[in-house]
């Protein structure tokens, strides 16, 4: 399978087992998108969520959020191929992490794999959609990077929508993406209001207590 035409799954396999496409020697996220140049912004957004799947000492929005917004911020000014720090591209992956990646979410990868295929072709390639992605994954990025509780699962499920509709080239799956992440992005400008007012409310009513 060539590097153009790999599935995700396929991919995942490629990262945490060594094979042809990857070799068995250190794998690193500039090498892997050097490799896999035609679907390298999916990609580079599939490894920055790993983190809100697979458990890390510090939290994984901390991680994961910058990367995400880096990547949609390159989208949103139509770079080519992503661009990451130096540091960043040499810094080694772990074949383990991505192994439990792979297995945490083999079920949902299947039913994934069984409906998406390459279709409605402009919603990744057209130069307005690709900017609205972009959009999109600068705004949930940045949520993400908050330290907003029990946020880190729904945001990587939806990422991880966005990641392999690009990997894929699945439009239908992408404007889905779309769909989900306006919501989220609602949902939690909201929720975040109703907090920043409830706040306000018991800060008043503790003045008024002790003023």
């Amino acid at each position: 399978m060539s590097p153009a035409e790999i599935s995700t799954r396929a991919l995942l396999d490629a990262l945490s087992e060594g094979n042809g496409d990857t070799g068995n020697g250190p794998l690193t996220l500039g090498g892997v998108l050097d490799r896999f140049r035609a679907r390298a912004f999916g990609i580079f957004l599939l490894l920055a969520v790993l983190p809100a799947f697979v458990p890390l000492p510090v939290g994984a929005g901390a991680v994961s959020g910058p990367l995400v917004s880096l990547a949609g911020l390159q989208l949103l000014v139509l770079m080519a191929h992503p661009w990451v720090p130096g540091f960043l591209s040499r810094r080694p992956l772990s074949r383990e992490g991505v192994a439990r990646f792979r297995d945490r979410t083999s079920g949902l990868l299947r039913r994934l794999e069984k409906l998406s295929r390459p279709r409605t072709e402009w919603v990744i390639d057209h130069a307005a959609a690709r900017m609205f992605t972009g959009l999109l994954l600068v705004l949930l990025g940045f949520l993400l990077a908050l330290p907003i509780p029990a946020t880190n699962y729904p945001f990587g499920l939806v990422l991880l929508a966005y990641a392999i509709a690009l990997i894929e080239r699945d439009g239908r799956l992408m404007l889905v993406a779309w769909i989900l992440g306006i919501a989220q992005i609602v949902v939690l400008v909201v929720f975040s209001g109703q907090l920043a007012g409830a706040l306000a409310d018991v800060l008043d009513w503790a003045r008024g207590l002790f003023g």
